[in-house]
């Protein structure tokens, strides 16, 4: 069955290449970046992964976990963390889930079987410290992902959750947002010190409230 977002993410513990995690103990308070990968040894895959490692300051800065998953088995992954280690320039530091049960897979719906019967998609879904889905992404086996645009959304998500704002579209960390429909005008003085511009009565920008 389909994740949808708001719902909490499913639970399970499994073995990974930095031993065994169960999830929801696992990202603790925080935020958590499952993502799927359709196979160890893939020349896309490696350089998703050695991304993902190169990334990993920005993850920690938003307080977010990354944790890979295939179907294939733990001594595989050990053997392909070797590889992307040497090029990439990077050394993995985050878990590969070993799902050679496909437990976690199916759990989540990462297999398609018309795209690919055996191997994942490369979905994403970023969890919330609630253990709720905020975001699914879903790639075809041939295209990387965009690992700054993840970032962007995981900004635009955890500003949105502890402010009333939305994001516009291409917004990046630092430019205006838009002010919530559910904020009255006169709660706008209190809520945005920082000032606020009305392009139309529904559309109402303000910069961006968690920053100096």
């Amino acid at each position: 069955m389909a994740i949808r977002l708001g719902d909490v993410a499913p639970n399970f513990t499994a073995q990974t290449s930095m031993g065994e995690i169960n999830l929801h103990e696992y990202l603790g308070e925080g935020w958590g970046l499952l993502f799927s990968h359709p196979a160890d040894f893939t020349p896309v895959c490696t350089t998703e992964l050695g991304r993902t490692a190169a990334l990993k300051g920005e993850f920690q800065k938003r307080n977010v976990k990354p944790i890979a998953v295939s179907v294939d088995p733990i001594e595989d992954h050990h053997e392909w963390i070797k590889d992307i280690n040497e090029t990439q320039n990077v050394e993995v530091n985050f878990p590969l889930i070993a799902d050679n049960d496909r437990k976690v897979a199916e759990l989540y719906d990462m297999i398609h079987p018309n795209a690919d019967e055996k191997a994942t998609v490369r979905t994403v879904f970023v969890i919330g410290p609630d253990k709720k889905v905020k975001l699914t992404l879903t790639y075809p086996p041939a295209t990387g992902r965009n690992f700054m645009e993840i970032l962007r959304v995981i900004d635009s998500l955890q500003l949105t959750a502890y402010h009333s704002v939305a994001t516009p579209a291409d917004w990046k960390h630092g430019e205006d947002v838009i002010i919530s429909p559910s904020i009255t005008d006169e709660q706008i003085p209190d809520k945005f010190p920082k000032g606020h511009k009305t392009i139309k009565p529904y559309l109402r920008t303000t910069p961006q409230p968690n920053i100096d």
